[in-house]
């Protein structure tokens, strides 16, 4: 990982296709049904990194992370051939890191030596429940048992993995999920990402919820579940180094590093965001979210962007504050000031710090501490003020 979060790039490559849409999901992900030239689609692909590396040339690439939908419905030979794109058009590090997300069906985990051959170095799982009722209720297609055979499969193939469970679901109780992430942590190796359900509009939990047929955790119970969530990782050996990762020492994910300490990167593929630099200006970058408009776009003008805005100094400011708050190293202030041409009001810190919510570093950072990381929102709005 770069020592310097300034000289950090990477890409993110999101492949939308999906076998089904689960009930809490808002991210851009579309079920095809019928005829699919995945060959032809994985060429605009290529495209679209060429006219990327065009824009933002000479990168050192660290992380590539295949996101989606679902990448491992994808060929192991597209996959390869989208990292062979991006190592042609920039200089992939020696020792970057190749992610790619995958649910644990047998179909998707038999492709797993694919994958490694075809350069993936880590494999991040949906697993989301390790019990068979909350599966079923989001939407997931594989059983606890299949879960837990993807999670062996994947450590025995790769050297690095992680997976995802879901928490303070509807009707769990603290111990409840006491038992379920003890034996998820077990499991674990290096690194796991716990993510409390949130509802997001357009997705199909919204709906239940607002018609009152989905009783969500109050905001009580809410935090008594996050805090319990921190006392488990925490005693298992694997902290947290952001709000829903956690990690042994050395085995963070350098993409989501990148992300949050405000690196460089270039979105890939359809609804993919990207922040390039571009002539010393911060552009903010998002793809068309239809998979096949996007295919037809990058056919005709090599890429498939339809956002392309340059951040201002201040929209800048307020990204790394909201991304560099999650992060248990915190944030450097004389960065947020080289980054906005201001500098964060100094009697903010401390009446935040009276509350308990922020701490100083002896290294200077600032922190969110723990009590303040459940009201980070209510944080980042006072310091961005």
């Amino acid at each position: 990982m770069s020592s310097n979060p300034n000289d950090m790039f990477g890409v993110y490559v999101h492949w939308p296709f999906c076998a089904a849409k689960c009930p809490y999901c808002d991210f851009n992900s579309h079920v095809h049904r019928g005829p699919f030239d995945e060959i032809d689609y994985v060429a605009a692909y290529e495209r679209e990194i060429a006219t990327a590396a065009q824009l933002a040339p000479g990168r050192v690439v660290q992380s590539i992370f295949f996101g989606g939908g679902t990448p491992s419905l994808m060929n192991p030979q597209s996959t390869g051939r989208i990292i062979d794109a991006i190592a042609k058009h920039w200089t992939v590090e020696k020792n970057a890191e190749i992610t790619l997300e995958a649910n644990p069906t047998s179909v998707e985990v038999d492709r797993f030596k694919g994958y490694r051959s075809a350069g993936v170095n880590r494999v991040s799982l949906g697993v989301q429940s390790l019990r068979e009722g909350p599966l079923a209720e989001l939407g997931r297609r594989h059983t606890v048992d299949e879960a837990i055979a993807a999670v062996r499969i994947a450590q025995s193939v790769f050297d690095r993995s992680s997976f995802d469970l879901i928490y303070a679901r509807p009707k769990q109780t603290l111990e409840d999920w006491e038992d379920e992430l003890k034996e998820a942590l077990w499991m674990a190796r290096g690194h796991i990402s716990l993510y409390q359900l949130t509802i997001e509009q357009g997705t199909r939990y919204f709906d239940l919820h607002k018609a009152g047929k989905l009783a969500m955790p109050n905001e009580d119970l809410a935090a008594d579940f996050y805090e319990l969530t921190q006392e488990l990782t925490a005693s298992a050996g694997l902290p947290a180094y952001e709000i829903s990762n956690h990690a042994r020492p050395g085995q963070e994910s350098t993409h989501n590093m990148l992300y949050w300490r405000y690196g460089e990167y270039a979105g890939i593929g359809p609804g993919a965001h990207g922040r390039l630099m571009i002539n010393n200006q911060r552009h903010a970058t998002a793809a068309e979210k239809l998979p096949f408009d996007w295919q037809k776009l990058v056919k005709t003008k090599g890429h498939g962007m339809v956002v392309d805005d340059v951040l201002t100094w201040e929209e800048q400011g307020d990204e790394f504050l909201v991304m560099g708050l999650r992060l248990k190293e915190g944030i450097s202030p004389a960065r947020f000031t080289s980054i906005s041409g201001r500098q964060i009001s100094k009697t903010q810190i401390e009446a935040l710090k009276g509350y308990g919510f922020v701490e100083s570093l002896p290294n200077g950072n600032l922190r969110v501490t723990d009590k303040g990381f459940p009201v980070l929102d209510a944080v980042v709005a006072d310091l961005a003020a």
